[in-house]
C-alpha cells in the first residue's frame, strides 16, 4: 500500500471516462459555450486500462467510474468488464447520473459492481428540469427502481443550492424510510465552469444538519466508516440512512485517500489542486510502466495536507466538474 507524504493510504481511484454529459446542472456546467476535448486529446480505455493497472500494483484497490456522465461514452460495459478483471482490484463502482443507465443495471450487477452514486438533486419534476435543463427525472427514478431491483447499494446524491433545492431536503430524506439507500446531502462546490455562485455558502454542513434535525429530532449519528466523506445518520426505524458531505468545508481532509484521473489523464491527488501530473504525455511519449510508477510517487509525495492548501497554489477555480470527473 502506497501512503502521501502525510502518510494517508491511496486506495481510491475517481476515473472519468468522459467530459461530456447528457444534462446542463448549473451548478455543474454553463448551459452554452462548453468546449468538450477532441476525441483524441481523451484517454483511450486502452490508456486508461494501463494506468489501472500500474495504480493497483501500488495498492489502488477501489475504482469509481464516473463523468461527465459514463454511458455517454461508447463501449463504457466492455471497458468495464477489462477493469474487472486487474489484479487487485476489489471495488469496482460508479457515478451516473441515471438517464441511460438502467438497461445496464443487470449487466453491472453481473459484473460485480458494488455500488452506484445515483445523482438526483429533486423530486419534483420541474425543478429537476430547472436545475439539469433538461427534462429527464422518470428516466432517473426508472434507474433507481433498477438499481434497488438488482441488489446494488444506491447513494443518491444531491447538491444543496440555496434558493433551488432546498425545500427537497425532507423528501429527499424520507426515502430512506422505505428504500435501503443512503441518500448524500452535498454542499455546493464552485466547481461549474464560472466560479462560486454565492459570496459566501449559506447551506454548510451544519445548517443542513440542522435543517435535518428540525424535521427529525431523533436523527443519530452513527459511525463513519474508513476514509468516508460523508457524516452518516439514521433516522430511527428507517431502512437507508443520510450522509452529509462537507465538500466545500473541506472537513475530511485528514483521511482522504482518493485520487482522480480526469478523461485527458490529468492526475489529481485533491479536488481542488489544477492538476499535479500529466499521465496522457507521459503515455504518449512511450514511458515505460517504471517511468508511470516513479511519475505517479512523485506526484503523491508532495500531495496537499487539505483542500485549501491545494487551492491556495492555484489562481481562480472556474472548470466544471464535468471536465474533472464528478
Amino acid at each position: 500500500m502506497i501512503v502521501d507524504n502525510h502518510n494517508r493510504p491511496i486506495t481510491y481511484l475517481r476515473l472519468a471516462v468522459t467530459d461530456r454529459c447528457n444534462l446542463r446542472c448549473f451548478y455543474c456546467m454553463p448551459e452554452e459555450g462548453i468546449r468538450y476535448l477532441p476525441k483524441q486529446q481523451l484517454l483511450t480505455y486502452e490508456e486508461m486500462e494501463r494506468l489501472v493497472r500500474v495504480l493497483a500494483r501500488l495498492g489502488v484497490s477501489k475504482v469509481r467510474i464516473t463523468g461527465g456522465e459514463p454511458f455517454v461514452r461508447s463501449g463504457l460495459m466492455a471497458f468495464m468488464h477489462r477493469l474487472a478483471e486487474v489484479p487487485g482490484l476489489t471495488d469496482l463502482s460508479m457515478t451516473t447520473n441515471g438517464v441511460l443507465t438502467a438497461p445496464h443495471v443487470t449487466a453491472l450487477a453481473a459484473l460485480g459492481v458494488k455500488s452506484v452514486n445515483l445523482s438526483i438533486d429533486t423530486l419534483d419534476r420541474e425543478r429537476f428540469r430547472q436545475i439539469t435543463r433538461r427534462d429527464e427525472l422518470p428516466a432517473v427514478l426508472h434507474t433507481l427502481d433498477a438499481l434497488l431491483a438488482a441488489g446494488i447499494q444506491t447513494k443518491l446524491n444531491a447538491v444543496v443550492m440555496d434558493g433551488q433545492n432546498t425545500q427537497d431536503i425532507i423528501p429527499l430524506a424520507e426515502l430512506t424510510r422505505q428504500l435501503p439507500v443512503d441518500v448524500r446531502f452535498i454542499e455546493e462546490m464552485p466547481f461549474n465552469g464560472e466560479g462560486s455562485h454565492y459570496p459566501v455558502l449559506h447551506w454548510t454542513h451544519r445548517r443542513i444538519v440542522d435543517h435535518l434535525l428540525n424535521h427529525f429530532p431523533d436523527l443519530q449519528r452513527l459511525p463513519d466508516s474508513p476514509f468516508s466523506t460523508a457524516s452518516t445518520y439514521q433516522i430511527p426505524g428507517h431502512q437507508g440512512t443520510i450522509g452529509v458531505i462537507a465538500a466545500f468545508s473541506r472537513t475530511f481532509c485528514g483521511t482522504c485517500n482518493r485520487i482522480r484521473l480526469t478523461a485527458q489523464g490529468t492526475l489529481k491527488t485533491c479536488l481542488y489542486d489544477n492538476g499535479v501530473l500529466d499521465a496522457r504525455a507521459l503515455l504518449r511519449s512511450g514511458a515505460t510502466d517504471d517511468e508511470l510508477t516513479a511519475a505517479f510517487l512523485q506526484a503523491f509525495s508532495h500531495r496537499p495536507a487539505n483542500g485549501f492548501e491545494a487551492e491556495s497554489r492555484r489562481d481562480t477555480v472556474t472548470e466544471s466538474m464535468s471536465t474533472i470527473g464528478g
